[in-house]
């Protein structure tokens, strides 16, 4: 059976920064967000490596020659590439010393999709009117949380709540995992990065889902987020698997763009 993702997609400013250092890319089997950080200039330039070398990536992907186990190794060691891309540019151009970005990006593999993540930006599914964040923060956050040393409400304004402790950032220091998940025709999927996720909560942002149109629900959690103050760029991608080959044209936002 062909497959494909239909997605929506949008990337902002916000309300309080003055550069998108957010990027995206959107493609007929593989979406992905990526949230630059190191100075505006420096955060704009690790996000837009970042997707285009998964754009890139795109086309190798669709080749029907390759097998599953290429295509899986592929996606896996382009976060390696991504990162000794960073530090060259880095190494070249002082100014940008600092720099990094997360990534995560979503794969359509057959009758499954594959999720490669670093960093927190997140990606959820949506099936049966229920959110489930499938991506792990790789945050100190999260790590304290699993410890046992914080609850969710000390999160929620800890002064460290944003500090990772994975991110591409040049120093071959990442540890890349890829995740397979079944993928079912009229699964949805929400790819943002963490100017939506540190702003509405996992309740909010499902909530506001359960209530819109398929084609409303991005517009209706970007305006939820500036309701808020909108203080980081944010970039969501509303994504849903669908038959055929009514596919979406590659697309790039944000940071990417320039």
């Amino acid at each position: 059976m062909n497959r494909s993702f239909k997605v929506i997609a949008r990337s902002e400013l916000g309300l309080v920064r003055d550069g998108n250092e957010d990027a995206a890319l959107v493609s007929p089997q593989l979406v992905a967000v990526a949230d630059g950080m190191g100075g505006h200039a420096g955060g704009e330039v690790a996000s837009k490596i970042a997707i285009t070398s998964v754009k890139e990536l795109s086309g190798v992907l669709s080749d029907p020659a390759l097998d599953t186990e290429s295509r899986e190794d592929l996606l896996l060691n382009i976060s390696f590439s991504i990162d000794h891309e960073i530090a060259t540019a880095a190494n070249s151009d002082r100014s940008l010393q600092g720099m990094g970005t997360t990534l995560t990006a979503l794969h359509l593999n057959g009758e499954h999709v594959e999720l490669l993540h670093i960093g927190d930006s997140r990606c959820y599914q949506w099936r049966g009117k229920k959110l489930v964040q499938l991506s792990y923060d790789h945050t100190v956050m999260q790590e304290l949380l699993d410890q046992g040393r914080l609850t969710p409400d000390e999160v929620v304004n800890h002064p460290q709540r944003s500090l990772l402790t994975q991110a591409l950032i040049g120093d071959s220091g990442i540890d890349p995992i890829l995740h397979l998940f079944e993928a079912k025709v009229g699964d949805q999927y929400l790819l943002c990065s963490d100017g939506l996720s540190s702003v509405l909560s996992d309740h909010e942002i499902a909530i506001i889902i359960k209530r819109s149109e398929p084609e409303k629900v991005v517009d209706h959690l970007i305006d939820a987020v500036h309701e808020k103050g909108a203080p980081d760029n944010v970039t969501i991608l509303w994504v849903e698997i669908v038959e055929g080959s009514n596919e979406p044209k590659l697309e790039l936002l944000g940071a990417a763009q320039v």
